[in-house]
C-alpha cells in the first residue's frame, strides 16, 4: 500500500438546490437542503483512501460539532488524523454551495480554522512523511504551511502534487518546486497572467518552470503537458448530478495511480474516470469512488 500525505482543508458543505444561481440582490426560492462533509483536503484524503492508499492528513478543525463530525467521517474511511488539530479559538470551515438544475455549482467558503494552520503545525507533523510516496496539497490553507510541507516532502523524498485551488497568484519559486501541478481552467489562466487560450496558458506556465502540468477541463477531459509531450485526454461522458468535488476526485485518483508507479498518461485517465463517477452522485465526500468502482468503470469504458 502506497502512502500519501494530504495537507488541506476540512469543511462542512451546506448545499441548497435551486432552479438557477441568484443574481446580486436577488432571492431565489430553492429546493432541498443538505449537509455533506467536504473541504478540498478532506475530499482528496477520503478519495485517496477509498482508492487504496494509506493516507495521513494535516489540517485544522474548530472545536465545534462540525469539526468532530468531519473527523469522524474521514476516520471512517481510514484516514489517519493524528495531525489534524482541533482549534478551540476558531470555527470549523464551512462552504455555502448552490446547485442549479444542471448540477453546476457556485460556492462561498468561510475557511475558519483551516486558515490557522501554522508552519509549526506542519513541522510537528513531520512523522507523517515517514515512508510517504507523495504529498498532495491545495490552497485552502495558508501558503506558508504549504511551503513548509513542500520542503519536508523534498527532504523525505516524496513527490509533490499541488492542486492550486482556489485560484490565487503563486510565486515562481513555489511553482518550480512542485512535481505535478493540477489546476482547472480558471486557475491555469490566473497563474498564466490572464492568458485565456488554454494551450498558450499552459505553455506560459511551463516557461515559468512548471515540470508537469495537468489541466482539468471538466466535460472536455484533461490536458497533460510535460517538457517532452502534450496530449488532451477526453472525459468519460456521464449524466451529471452534482459537479462539487469532481476536481478532488480527479486529483486523488491521479495521485494514487502516480504513487503506484503507473505511467503519467494512465494516471490522468484514472483522474478522468474518478471525476466522471463523482459527478453522477450528490455531495462531496459521499461521491468519491472506491477502488472497485473505479476499476469496474475503467474496464467497462475501455474494454
Amino acid at each position: 500500500m502506497k502512502k500519501i500525505v494530504v495537507l488541506g482543508s476540512l469543511n462542512m458543505d451546506l448545499v441548497v438546490r435551486a432552479p438557477r444561481h441568484p443574481q446580486p440582490g436577488e432571492t431565489v426560492i430553492g429546493g432541498e437542503f443538505q449537509t455533506f462533509p467536504g473541504g478540498k483536503g478532506a475530499n482528496q484524503a477520503v478519495a485517496a483512501a477509498r482508492l487504496g492508499a494509506e493516507v495521513w492528513m494535516i489540517g485544522r478543525v474548530g472545536g465545534d460539532a462540525f469539526g468532530e463530525a468531519l473527523l469522524q467521517t474521514v476516520r471512517r474511511d481510514g484516514v489517519n488524523t493524528t495531525f489534524v488539530r482541533c482549534d478551540d479559538q476558531a470555527a470549523t470551515g464551512v462552504a455555502l454551495i448552490t446547485l442549479d438544475t444542471t448540477g453546476q455549482n457556485a460556492i462561498v467558503v468561510a475557511p475558519g480554522a483551516n486558515m490557522r494552520l501554522t508552519v509549526q503545525d506542519v513541522q510537528e507533523a513531520e512523522a507523517a512523511f515517514e515512508g510517504a510516496d507523495l504529498l498532495l496539497m491545495q490552497l485552502e490553507s495558508p501558503l506558508e504551511a504549504v511551503e513548509a510541507a513542500l520542503q519536508i516532502a523534498h527532504r523525505r523524498g516524496a513527490k509533490v502534487v499541488l492542486n492550486p485551488a482556489p485560484a490565487r497568484p503563486l510565486p515562481n519559486a513555489l511553482l518550480t518546486q512542485v512535481d505535478y501541478l493540477v489546476p482547472n481552467q480558471s486557475e491555469l489562466r490566473l497563474l498564466a497572467d490572464g492568458e485565456v487560450e488554454i494551450e498558450a496558458a499552459a505553455a506560459r506556465l511551463m516557461a515559468k518552470g512548471v515540470r508537469n502540468l495537468i489541466v482539468t477541463l471538466g466535460e472536455e477531459g484533461a490536458l497533460l503537458k510535460t517538457a517532452d509531450f502534450q496530449e488532451k485526454l477526453p472525459a468519460f461522458p456521464v449524466p451529471v448530478v452534482d459537479t462539487v468535488a469532481a476536481g478532488d476526485a480527479f486529483a486523488a485518483a491521479f495521485c494514487v495511480a502516480l504513487a503506484e508507479g503507473k505511467p503519467l498518461r494512465e494516471a490522468v485517465v484514472w483522474g478522468n474516470a474518478a471525476g466522471a463517477i463523482a459527478v453522477t452522485r450528490p455531495g462531496a465526500q459521499p461521491s468519491m469512488p472506491t477502488r472497485e468502482e473505479l476499476e469496474h468503470f475503467l474496464k467497462e469504458r475501455q474494454g
